[in-house]
Order: structure tokens, then sequence, then C-alpha cells
């Protein structure tokens, strides 16, 4: 009997149990269903247009609360009078006869020879920063690139206005040149910071015409990337020193200044430069002419229109498009010697003849600087000025010897010579 109880007793509790799990569930259910009614209609009310005036909807403009006058734009606003926009000009052969069915013809439609004539029309632009006013005249440094090939220029001021302009003088191995105008609306005259004081992460602006005139005075900001980068400069491939900044600079800003926060021009922006590196696509990386390079560049050319630099009188081959063969056969060198300049001819009376130096004999070193190429024997020569004196070490018949060069000999640097054999 008392298991018949307790049978019943657990069959009741177990279906109680059901029942209130049964009505759990379709308790929970219809709330989860109210719930879910009212996220619907609390969705669609949020995102539905609302009806009415659209009077409402109407704003005004605020005072602006940034500063107008911070560091950046007071730099800005002292040198932007000083850039200018450079046009290089050249002759065009143009026909003075009509054009006809079968090309140009004379005007008369006889079949006599149709005169020509030259035009001068724009072959580029770049950018330049007057640096001196003196008197009547004003002087504009720029690219040597900006100006190659010109039969005329002209600069844009920053007002706008057109004046033409006299070359001075122009250095390819450095990518400068300097320019003369009327000084007579020249209002704003740039000047140059010690650029061996910069250190990377600076602020910097650079200023120019990217893209032309069209769009003079743009200032771009950036930083110095780093101070001291070695590139190739100029035509000639001569290894320079220069400032790598992450400030935009495109075609057209060549010549232009690159700025420090005080307004001071710490180097000239030379788009030649990007264009010379691998990888000139990559977006933020500039480079710049440093100003103490500039200044020295300029005041040269301004005393003598041109820069002379020391030449050895040799043509030469890098050591490494010398097989390994050739190296111990002929150049006889020991196997610890594996860069260099192989010297190939040497002129007669040249400061390399009167040292001694002889075909087939490899500089290794000039004064303290290790010589790889001939590169970096035109940057080590380049530091030196006509007259000094300089050591040179080099190779000969697997000996080692050193020399003195009387460096009385100079060439000019405006030329080049783009053949495998180098000449120096």
């Amino acid at each position: 009997m008392n298991r018949i109880k307790q049978a019943f007793k657990d069959r009741l509790w177990l279906g109680v149990i059901i029942v209130g799990l049964f009505a759990g569930l379709i308790g929970g259910g219809i709330a989860l269903g109210i719930n879910n009614l009212v996220q619907h209609h609390e969705e669609v009310t949020s995102t539905r247009v609302p009806a009415g005036s659209n009077r409402s909807g109407g704003t005004k403009v605020n005072k602006n609360k940034a500063d107008l006058n911070g560091e950046a734009s007071q730099a800005y606003k002292s040198v932007q009078g000083a850039v200018v926009s450079v046009i290089n000009k050249q002759k065009v052969q143009q026909s003075s006869g009509t054009l006809g069915i079968f090309g140009y013809g004379s005007s008369n439609g006889s079949n006599s020879n149709s005169s020509s004539d030259n035009k001068l029309e724009t072959a580029s632009e770049g950018s330049g920063v007057i640096y001196k006013k003196s008197g009547n005249s004003a002087y504009v440094v720029t690219n040597n690139h900006v100006v190659k090939g010109s039969n005329a220029l002209q600069v844009i001021l920053s007002n706008g206005k057109k004046v033409n302009a006299d070359l001075v003088g122009a250095d390819s191995a450095t990518d400068l040149a300097v320019l003369k105008i009327n000084a007579t609306n020249v209002k704003t005259v740039a000047s140059f910071g010690n650029s061996n004081s910069i250190v990377p992460g600076q602020d910097v602006l650079a200023i120019g015409s990217p893209m032309g005139s069209e769009y003079a005075n743009t200032v771009t900001k950036g930083i110095i990337s780093a101070k001291d980068r070695t590139l190739k400069a100029g035509t000639d491939g001569t290894l320079t020193s220069v400032i790598q900044t992450d400030a935009a600079i495109n075609s057209g800003n060549s010549g232009g200044p690159l700025i420090n926060m005080a307004g001071q021009v710490i180097g000239i922006n030379s788009m030649k430069l990007a264009s010379d590196t691998q990888g000139s696509s990559v977006e933020g990386i500039g480079f710049a002419i440093p100003s103490n390079e500039v200044v020295t560049i300029i005041n040269q050319l301004i005393k003598n229109g041109k820069i002379t630099r020391p030449s050895l009188g040799i043509s030469m081959v890098d050591l490494s498009n010398v097989t390994s063969d050739q190296q111990q056969s002929v150049l006889k060198l020991p196997t610890s010697v594996s860069k260099g300049v192989v010297i190939m001819d040497v002129n007669s009376g040249s400061v390399a003849d009167t040292a001694g130096l002889k075909k087939y004999d490899v500089i290794t070193k000039l004064g303290d600087t290790q010589v790889t190429d001939a590169d970096s024997l035109k940057a080590a020569l380049y530091k030196y000025k006509v007259g000094q004196n300089a050591k040179v070490t080099y190779y000969r018949d697997g000996q080692q010897h050193t020399a003195t060069l009387h460096l009385t000999k100079s060439a000019d640097t405006t030329s080049t010579d783009d053949s495998q054999q180098d000449n120096n």
C-alpha cells in the first residue's frame, strides 16, 4: 500500500514539473514574441524618414576656432613672397606656309619651298626662390635641370607678374642654377638656415609649383626623414649628400625651397633626385639639396658663372665590371681587393700623369675616402679645390702604392660624359 502511495506521489510531482516547464516555455515564447514585436516597431520608427516641414534643417557657419597663425602658417607667410615659378622656353620650328592635303605648302599655292622661323614655347616649368636683392637686381636659385636647354627664361613672381630672367650660371654636378631678374617688384627675400643643424623628425614645409605655375605657391608639410642620404645628383651621376623628407615634392616643385618652422630655407627641393632613385613612385620620399651646399655653389656661380673642380685627366672603369680572371691575370690584384676603379687611359700632362699613374693601375682610396667605383671617386675628388694636394692609394702589378696628386688642373663639371668608360 505504501508503495502505491509513493508511486502516486512521484507521478504527481512529475506532472507538476512537466506542467511548470510547459507553462514556462509558453510564457517565455510569448514574452520573446512580444519583445521582438517591440524591437521591430522601434527599428521601423527610428529609421523611417520623418514627415513634415524641412525648415528646421538649416544651419550656420560658426566662428573658426583653429589657430590661423600657427607656426607653420607663420613660416609659410614669411617665405611665400620669395617663391617663384620658373619657365623654360625653347625654340620650336614652325612653317610659315599653309597646311594642305599633302602637308605644308606655300600660301599662294605655288611649289616654292616655304620659309620657317623659330618660335619660343614653354618646354618645362619649375620653381625657385629669391634669396638676394641688390640694387635693381634680384637673384633666384633653382635646379639646373629646370633651366637646362633653355633659349629664354621667365620668372613668375608670387603676385603673378611675369618677368624675364638671365642665367647667371649652372652646375650639373649639384643640379643647381642661379638666375637674375629685375628687382622692381620683389618685396620678399628668403634667408638660408644651417642645414647641418637639422634633425630627423623636425617639421618642414615644401613650397613650389607642383605640376606647373597653375598651382604656384602650393605648400606641403612633412618632417625631416633623414638629414644625410647619399644619392646621385645631376646628369653626371656625382654622389652627393641630400636631405630626405616626407613633405610632398612633385614635378614642378624642383628648385623650390624646403623651409623650417622659422621660415629659413634649409634645402632646395629636387624632383630630379627623386626620379633617379629606385622606387621613386613610392609616396613620402622626397629629396632636397642641403642649404650649406647650396650657398657654397651659389657664391661660386655668382663669382665665376660656373663651377670648376679638380680633374685627374683619366678615363676609367669600375673594377666590378672586370672579370675575376682578368683581375688576376691582367691586373694581378690580390683576392682581398674587390672594389675600386681601373685606369684605362692617362692624358699626357694631366694631374694623374704628373703623379706617375699609369694604365691598369687600380685606385682604391683618395684621401681618407675608400673608392668603390667611379661615382665614389668623383665624390671624393670634388671635396678638394683646385690647387690642393690629395693622397691617392692604388695597386700596380699586385702591389699597393701611394702618390700625391697636385690638383692644379680643373674641369668645368657642367659638361658630362654618359659613355660606359668614365672620364675625370
